[in-house]
């Protein structure tokens, strides 16, 4: 029986812990630097169809209809007048078993973690990494120490692991943006039946249901300069004088919803600005730890959850060299959509703006552009 170690409880480590645990060849444990599984309840989340069906081989397609929604639109607005521009028809991507689906972050964490409570060890901070022939041996900050056949790590964007692997060669970046997080709840005056999309002046957001009670996910993305000394400074985005700072510059159009925000949050985006690959074929990254990407494609939860999956397979057919290039080919498709939405949602001249428009339009009504665009993100 091979022994596997995964670092980090998130979406893709709880994900990939499932996969294992039903196979038999395999003993799993999970390392968790904190004591408990972090469930915000104001996060939301998009599911698009290629990760909905791989959920469904771990019962996904079971979890309770109320708890999630499948909203059947993107519906394009312009922020300075609220006029929608054109709408998005996604349900066109989806099958029987698999629907675009938007749920809340905790929610799917819960569904993820319901069977592997006894997999998962809590409080263990790993300290060093060492390769011995072809056995993995992990040492944390409790002296405790474990040795495996397989590790995958998965402990986000900032990766302590990936650090102690590369000295700390491998390091995000920050994307010159700040993120805006909240929760709307039951507000007659938004669109609770689809996502929906401001695009503003170095500036987007996005509103979309989260269940079947009218619960809604907000999320900003605005462009922001910061110091070196600020983006290190994590209780910076807690200060009340920063978030009014913050709050200033967001476009007056949009400020409105900003009153309807509850569990109101602020964070900075960092990005990936490589790859990095071990010379090991037995200890791998998925998630964000492995990229994580610009927040406006909507495919940060599923490619963390495509990457275990792809990763899971690669093991038990003992192809494990073939998982990162074939990722990372994956993997840059969806990185150059994400910028290049971020740079189409931002425009600011508003010559640019107009054919923007025009080509959105246009492009939506497009069968062959978006079966290239999303359908080679979206079907597996």
């Amino acid at each position: 029986m091979k022994k596997i170690a995964i670092i980090g409880a998130g979406i893709s480590g709880l994900f990939i812990a499932n996969l294992f645990k039903k196979n038999s060849d395999y003993q799993v444990v999970i390392y968790e630097k904190n004591n408990s599984i972090n469930l915000e309840e104001g996060y939301g989340i998009q599911l698009s169809v290629n990760s909905v069906k791989l959920l469904n081989e771990i019962e996904f397609n079971k979890f309770e209809n109320a708890r999630k929604f499948n909203p059947k639109k993107i519906i394009f607005f312009s922020s300075k007048n609220f006029k929608k521009i054109c709408d998005l028809n996604i349900s066109d991507f989806n099958s029987e078993n698999c629907q675009y689906t938007t749920l809340k972050r905790s929610d799917l964490i819960n569904f993820l973690k319901k069977d592997l409570e006894n997999l998962i060890k809590f409080n263990h901070n790993v300290s060093s990494i060492n390769k011995e022939n072809q056995k993995i041996q992990l040492t944390f900050e409790n002296n405790e120490i474990f040795e495996c056949d397989y590790l995958i790590i998965s402990d986000g964007v900032f990766s302590k692991s990936r650090s102690l692997i590369s000295n700390n060669k491998s390091q995000p970046k920050y994307n010159n943006t700040l993120a805006i997080r909240g929760k709307i709840t039951n507000s007659s005056e938004i669109d609770n039946e689809n996502i929906s999309l401001f695009l503003g002046s170095d500036f987007h957001q996005v509103i979309y249901p989260v269940n079947q009670n009218g619960d809604l996910n907000f999320i900003a993305i605005m462009k922001y300069e910061l110091t070196l000394e600020q983006q290190k400074n994590y209780s910076l985005f807690k200060e009340n004088s920063f978030i009014r700072k913050v709050l200033e510059k967001v476009p007056k159009e949009n400020k409105e919803f900003f009153d309807k925000i509850k569990e109101f949050k602020i964070f900075p985006v960092f990005v990936s600005k490589d790859f990095f690959k071990t010379n090991s074929d037995n200890i791998n990254f998925i998630g964000d730890a492995f990229f994580a990407f610009p927040p406006s494609f909507a495919q940060g939860a599923s490619q963390s959850i495509e990457s275990a999956y792809e990763l899971y397979r690669s093991i038990e057919n003992n192809s494990e060299g073939n998982f990162f290039k074939n990722r990372v080919i994956k993997t840059k498709m969806v990185d150059k959509r994400s910028k290049l939405n971020q740079f189409a949602f931002h425009l600011s001249n508003p010559v640019a703006i107009f054919f923007r428009n025009i080509f959105l339009k246009k492009l939506i009504k497009n069968k062959k552009f978006l079966d290239t665009y999303l359908g080679k993100i979206y079907n597996n």
